[in-house]
């Protein structure tokens, strides 16, 4: 059966293809432009949009090409970290690895599970070392420098990654693109569209939160990303070059809701 999503249901629940970048139109799904436009005469990059919200507790799979990456993002508080610890069972994020420990141990590397790469992994890890009552703003330099560095070296050894992304840094999903681009892997956008009082009840129940100012950019970069993947492109005025903030080449954007990222089970990589 073909579901208005784009996936194919089985018994009991969803399970939803991803379009890869070798599929085009053979799946369902709505084409949007993703991305700048570039190549030879303005030549379009195309996404996929598929749209989960609303399903409830009805999806439990993603299905994406092997070797791909899926950049998850959302409101700090939406359930992000949750959901990547529960769909990559098994997988450390390399930067959660002790020093000297290489590849031993990472599932994700293994099978049909994905890296996962979570800037909270490289957080966690700091703070067990740091004094209890050092602020997190004095180190958290050091905390991006390690979370960058480490997906990094998961970009270089390749295989497929499923990526944290707080969603206002527009430079990293592009940076992500071109280096999938560069290796012939595919780029997927997994965004959790959640309302803002949900996320504020996240944060809370985790013990922390942003500032009133740090939650007010997240929920621009948030709205815009949602309405980039849905919106029809609208040509730039004269002169001027468009840029979005969906990354040219990005082969999918997979829109859920918090119920739905709290069904999803796995993100599966044959």
């Amino acid at each position: 059966m073909q579901g208005a999503s784009g996936g194919v249901t089985t018994t009991g629940a969803l399970r939803i293809a991803v379009p890869g970048q070798k599929h085009d139109r053979a799946r369902g799904g709505e084409d949007r432009p993703g991305g700048d436009r570039g190549g030879k005469g303005g030549r379009r990059w195309t996404h996929r949009v598929v749209d989960l919200r609303g399903l409830g507790g009805k999806v439990r799979t993603l299905h994406y090409p092997a070797g791909d990456l899926v950049v998850v993002s959302g409101l700090p508080g939406s359930g992000k970290s949750t959901m990547m610890r529960r769909v990559t069972a098994g997988a450390r994020s390399p930067a959660a690895r002790p020093p000297g420990a290489g590849n031993a141990g990472n599932a994700g590397n293994t099978g049909n599970k994905a890296r996962r790469i979570d800037s909270q992994d490289t957080r966690d890890r700091f703070a067990h070392r740091m004094p209890s009552w050092l602020p997190y703003a004095v180190y958290r330099p050091l905390v991006r420098i390690a979370h960058y560095w480490g997906l990094k070296r998961a970009l270089d050894e390749g295989g497929s990654l499923v990526v944290h992304d707080c969603g206002s840094m527009v430079w990293v999903r592009r940076w992500l693109a071109r280096r999938a681009r560069r290796a012939g892997r595919g780029l997927h956008l997994l965004l959790l569209d959640v309302p803002a009082g949900t996320a504020l009840q996240g944060q809370r129940a985790r013990g922390r939160r942003v500032s009133a100012y740090a939650f007010a950019r997240h929920r621009r970069a948030a709205r815009r990303l949602v309405e980039a993947a849905q919106a029809p492109y609208r040509e730039a005025p004269a002169g001027r070059r468009r840029r979005s903030v969906i990354p040219r080449g990005c082969v999918s954007v997979v829109i859920v809701d918090r119920a739905v990222a709290s069904s999803l089970e796995a993100l599966h990589f044959p």
